[in-house]
């Protein structure tokens, strides 16, 4: 006879699921006690960063994260990690402890009172198992859920005496079915949708198209790119890019649109149909009103999300598989010779100073030089986004990572948890100062599990990308946004992880280089920088 945590870790070996990230509380040491040597424990020291470790994790590796928290107290510390998950779509299974049974009613201490409602609205899916030998089952339906598009997180509360409870052999077996089975996404749209599509491109006079995060996501950037070298669009990238969804360096790239209404809108002036493919319909912030759409130009959405299909507020939308979508729409065009496309501009380089210090350009083009060809880049200095793909140009699918919904705190994480996820490729995280202290514990996981991340830490001694909010929103003289006084690189030290500061154009590239092409550990190099505002 055997226990529900027996069952309960061979479903999860079952779905692959065998890295747990995690901060252990009372109520999580029953279920994680002789922990088996197939398992892998990575320890965060505070929940957030937990999260942020096994979202960076299922992106680059691409399979389901593996999270358990503490009831609802490291619920709560996780919520703004948890967020960020959902809203990079990232397929991951939260678990929480839950007091013993027998006090739920008195909710004594660490009783979570509500325990599916704490994380709504943030996950997929909340449930807390009504019996011990429901446990297993759960597990597997939670994962089943995760991996639906749009995937997300989801969240199980797991009472904290189910653990020891003995399983029949029948109610055993169960949950391995359950945990066997396979559920496989492949919506295609119907012919005549495609059909209509096809001739809507073919008859219009100035078509262009613009790819999102899910391009990425969904495997469908090489098909994308033939759409695009086929029908020779002019391509731009969505607003707020969590992924790169097609090479900077292709000669039809045209940018990244901006995130506010009326200067979107007139990104597409002159274009009579807008094809988004993997992206709402948009991500604005801030708010500058204006017509979603330039007059007499049409909108067609391809997306697997149905909710994010609902709320477009313009334009017309198909819910279904990107690649197979883009892919029946190639088979119906005509095989013609695309014009020629503009020539792209060139990539912009500097190696600029300012009294002594980098122009954020001139610190980007230094770490991309030094970055070997197949990083893969995870980014949280937001102020300087724009100067990073400038820099970069990044042009093969997988090879970046930025957080999607907005809150600080997923970089330092991610990164940690990407180099996991893909041991075989070096990570280089760019960073904010002021971005690095939401998550700044992660430096410490990095260093006991000698993770080989290079963090480079740009740092202008401000929330600059607040202060561009401020002058949109006419809100100048708001208090903290400036932070002095921070010593980022004697943090690291303080962390374990190795630190230098970089203040010249060619140590930063020899830094980059030397810390990338290492596998003894994290290496944190501090950059001061000169503050540029974003533009829109």
């Amino acid at each position: 006879m055997r226990t529900v945590r027996e069952s309960a870790l061979d479903v999860l070996r079952a779905r692959g699921m065998t890295t747990v990230f995690g901060n252990p509380g009372s109520t999580e040491l029953p279920m994680l006690k002789q922990f088996p040597d197939d398992f892998r424990y990575v320890l965060g020291l505070q929940e957030a960063v937990v999260v942020g470790m096994a979202d960076g994790f299922a992106l680059a590796s691409g399979t389901t994260g593996l999270v358990n928290l503490h009831t609802g107290p490291g619920t709560g510390n996780a919520m703004g990690a948890i967020l960020n998950a959902r809203a990079n779509r990232t397929p991951m299974v939260v678990t929480a402890g839950q007091q013993v049974r027998a006090m739920l009613t008195m909710e004594a201490l660490l009783t979570n009172p509500q325990s599916t409602l704490l994380p709504q609205p943030a996950v997929k899916w909340a449930y807390e198992p009504p019996r011990a030998a429901d446990v297993a089952p759960a597990l597997a339906r939670a994962v089943q859920i995760a991996e639906t598009p749009p995937q997300g997180p989801v969240f199980v509360s797991l009472p904290m005496d189910d653990f020891d409870v003995v399983l029949g052999e029948d109610e055993d077996r169960a949950a391995l079915r359950t945990a066997a089975r396979t559920v496989t996404h492949a919506a295609a749209p119907s012919a005549e949708v495609v059909r209509g599509l096809a001739a809507r491109l073919a008859g219009a006079r100035s078509a262009v198209l613009v790819a999102g995060n899910d391009v990425d996501a969904s495997g469908a950037w090489d098909a994308v790119v033939e759409l695009a070298d086929r029908t020779g669009l002019p391509v731009w990238s969505a607003p707020t890019e969590g992924r790169v969804a097609f090479p900077k360096s292709h000669p039809q790239y045209r940018g990244t649109l901006p995130p506010a209404i009326a200067p979107l809108s007139r990104c597409l002036e002159g274009h009579d149909l807008v094809l988004v493919i993997g992206a709402p319909v948009f991500c604005y912030y801030p708010h500058v009103p204006g017509a979603h759409l330039p007059e007499g130009t049409e909108l067609v959405h391809l997306t697997r999300d149905a909710e994010e299909a609902a709320r477009a507020p313009v334009g017309d939308a198909v819910v279904a598989d990107l690649a197979l979508t883009v892919r029946a729409l190639l088979a119906e065009l005509p095989v013609r010779e695309a014009a020629a496309p503009a020539a792209r501009i060139a990539r912009a380089e500097s190696t600029a100073e300012v009294d002594g210090v980098l122009t954020p350009l001139a610190a980007m083009t230094a770490i991309a030089q030094g970055a070997p060809a197949n990083t893969l880049w995870v980014n949280e200095s937001p102020s300087n986004l724009g100067q990073f793909h400038e820099a970069t140009r990044i042009d093969t699918p997988g090879s970046f990572l930025f957080t999607a919904g907005g809150g600080l705190g997923f970089g330092l994480a991610a990164a940690v948890g990407a180099q996991l996820g893909a041991p075989d490729r070096p990570v280089v995280c760019v960073i904010g100062d002021g971005s690095t202290h939401y998550a700044v514990q992660a430096l410490w996981t990095a260093a006991a599990y000698k993770v080989p991340v290079t963090f480079v830490v740009l740092s202008n001694q401000r929330y600059a990308i607040l202060q561009w909010f401020a002058q949109v929103e006419g809100a100048q003289g708001a208090p903290g946004l400036d932070i002095p006084g921070l010593d980022v690189a004697a943090i690291a030290t303080g962390y374990g992880v190795r630190a230098h500061r970089a203040t010249g154009f060619g140590e930063l590239t020899k830094l980059v280089r030397e810390s990338a092409l290492q596998q003894d550990g994290p290496v944190l190099i501090d950059v001061p920088v000169t503050t540029e505002l974003p533009t829109l």
